[in-house]
């Protein structure tokens, strides 16, 4: 057995989901397509919030930031994935596989963070709107917004620095898309019981604390929608919460499937539900939290009838003049 496999710093093989060639073609379609259409989404929303003047509020100035959230999180494991399921070198280093775990731990401590804060920023909107100004200034939306991106970033560094006391031996074969936590753990040749531990108790803490908040929030929206008379009143009030409840379901149903269970019972299942989220529930977060929203269809309608008059204005100018 040689130094490196002892100490766990050799390369790790990335073989996906799937060693059959055709299923590897099938897989490398599949998420690119989902990649492509995540990507341009996240980039057209935006660029439409960020240029118009109409959204320009603390619920989009948020969406923005869940947009970024989910535009970096899978630039993070799908391109590597990709040239994986096309390529006969699978490798991912030692560095390459903990900066990737890295980023897809505190993305997703991330994501849940800002979810609640915009549970809280729909909370004031609809409970408190005669305070909602004030309440929600652009002071505490910047410190909030820094708090999460702190808790996330400390959330990642710990369980990294975690997974470096690691040790691997033998096969580092990864029937995997990407260097997830529970996969690493796993491999592992040493004893990872305080992984674990901690693992569960900082899970706790950075998801059910938010969870819990959100609870709380959306049961307190509820009794103030149930007192409103107009029944137009409370379609509209309750339309605004309706996408940003889709999209937290969505999340925390592939949360607890993955992360709030006993690691000797991890299985393939539980990697797909990973994939679930890492991929599927990222596209999907494009066209409920956003797409369906009236305002963000003018701010896209805007955006591309701006372009369209700008390449007009061009082809006659360019027609006429030279």
């Amino acid at each position: 057995m040689d130094g490196d496999n002892q100490t766990g710093t050799s390369d790790f093989l990335l073989v996906g989901l799937s060693e059959n060639p055709e299923h590897q073609r099938l897989l490398f379609w599949m998420f690119l397509t989902m990649y492509l259409v995540t990507v341009v989404g996240n980039v057209l929303i935006i660029l439409a919030i960020s240029s118009d003047s109409h959204l320009h509020m603390p619920m989009y100035f948020f969406l923005v930031n869940h947009s970024f959230t989910d535009l970096f999180f899978v630039t993070n494991t799908i391109p590597k994935m990709l040239v994986n399921l096309q390529s006969q070198n699978k490798a991912i280093s030692y560095a390459g596989c903990l900066t990737q775990l890295y980023f897809l731990v505190s993305l997703v401590a991330l994501d849940n963070l800002i979810l609640a804060v915009m549970a809280y920023d729909r909370y004031v909107a609809i409970c408190h709107p005669l305070h909602y100004t004030t309440a929600m200034s652009p002071g505490l939306c910047i410190l909030l917004l820094a708090l999460c991106w702190g808790l996330s970033v400390l959330y990642g560094l710990i369980h990294t620095l975690l997974m470096t006391r690691v040790t691997f031996s033998g096969s580092k074969k990864i029937h995997y898309i990407f260097c997830e936590m529970y996969v690493l753990l796993r491999l592992a040749c040493s004893n990872t019981q305080f992984n674990h531990i901690v693992l569960i108790a900082t899970g706790c803490f950075i998801f059910l604390t938010p969870f819990g908040f959100m609870i709380m929030s959306y049961i307190q929206i509820i009794k103030d929608l149930l007192q409103i008379p107009s029944v137009t009143g409370k379609y509209k009030a309750f339309s605004t919460c309706a996408c940003h409840l889709a999209v937290v379901s969505l999340f925390y149903r592939a949360l607890c499937m993955v992360y709030l269970q006993p690691l000797h019972t991890y299985s393939m299942k539980d990697s797909m539900a990973t994939v679930m989220y890492a991929v599927v529930a990222s596209m999907m977060n494009l066209f409920i939290n956003s797409l369906r929203k009236k305002d963000m269809h003018g701010a896209l309608r805007k955006l591309f009838l701006g372009s369209l008059s700008e390449v007009t204005i061009r082809e006659i100018f360019e027609r006429h003049f030279k």
